[in-house]
């Protein structure tokens, strides 16, 4: 069990980096950021988010670091996949570069104050209710499949009508973009919220997960760009993460109602450890994968 006291600590730290960073995109709304700049700073968030795990026993568990790293790199994975949706939808609103990274972060921000609204009303209905992980896993599964469907060169966003309507009305192409990425990011979280909820039920572990998978998204942004086309089998891979969770959900369920064998054959229960082995594994042969058949492109570039 958290204390109040790690809660504060914890959350309060968590803020004031977000503080700084809002900070450095207002002083730098006019300017471009760098490939050495977002890589710098990408860099910096995934060690912090790495350092923050390895500390975690100090205040948690050896069960809760665990926990983390496999919520943080699922959460970490589909903010990428959403990034790229954040390329088509900047570049189809022609919002000027040195404008971008304003409109990024303020949208993650959105992001943050939606999940912490979506985080305590999961785990409330987690806490009495465990079939609802049945609801849940059958949701992840169909987005795996929705997923698995994609195809590489698909957009992935269509203007709706919310957008449509702010253009025909003369509204800035600033405002548009920052509500049509917090259109976008409220889906996502449907989809991002359930999957971590199925590798732990911690509140903690949740909040703090889906903060430094998000922390750091604005220079992420810059450094994938490039990357656009290259990350052909990403949509693949985060599906069979968010198939195997939703399957591990349906697992949960069925002992969560007391039904630990069907037609006499026990319902498996997967560990932490092979949850995270799988992630990791599904990660990296979905990058090597993807890089490997794209050469053609990067050597073209």
């Amino acid at each position: 069990m958290i204390s109040t006291s790690t809660w504060l600590i914890t959350i309060g730290l968590l803020f004031l980096v977000i503080l700084l960073d809002l900070g450095l995109a207002v002083i730098r709304r006019n300017s471009q950021t760098s490939l050495l700049e977002a890589a710098s700073w990408t860099i910096f968030y995934v060690g912090a988010a790495i350092a923050f795990g390895f500390l975690m026993p100090a205040w948690s568990s050896s069960q809760g670091q665990k926990e983390f790293f496999a919520g943080w790199l699922t959460e970490y994975a589909l903010s990428i996949d959403n990034i790229f949706v954040f390329i088509i939808i900047l570049g189809h609103l022609h919002v000027k570069k040195e404008k971008q990274q304003l409109v990024l972060l303020l949208g993650i921000l959105l992001t943050i104050v939606m999940r912490g609204a979506l985080i305590p009303l999961g785990a409330a209905l987690i806490s009495r209710f465990s079939s609802v992980f049945f609801f849940f896993g059958a949701f992840l599964i169909y987005t795996a499949f929705t997923l698995a469907r994609e195809s590489a060169d698909e957009e992935g966003w269509k203007e709706g009508k919310i957008v449509a309507g702010m253009k025909s009305r003369g509204v800035s192409t600033f405002a548009i973009a920052l509500v049509a990425l917090g259109l976008t990011n409220l889906v996502f979280s449907l989809d991002s919220i359930p999957a971590i909820f199925g590798l732990t039920k911690s509140a903690y572990i949740v909040t703090t997960a889906n903060i430094f998978a998000l922390m750091g998204l604005r220079q992420l942004y810059f450094l994938l760009e490039s990357l656009l086309k290259r990350l052909v089998y990403l949509s693949k891979g985060l599906a069979m993460i968010l198939a195997f969770i939703g399957i591990k959900m349906f697992f949960e369920a069925f002992h969560g109602v007391g039904i630990n064998e069907i037609f006499g054959v026990h319902v498996p229960e997967f560990s932490v450890e092979v949850s995270l082995g799988s992630i990791v594994a599904c990660l990296i042969v979905t990058t090597v994968a993807s890089l490997t058949a794209t050469r053609g492109i990067a050597s073209s570039d």
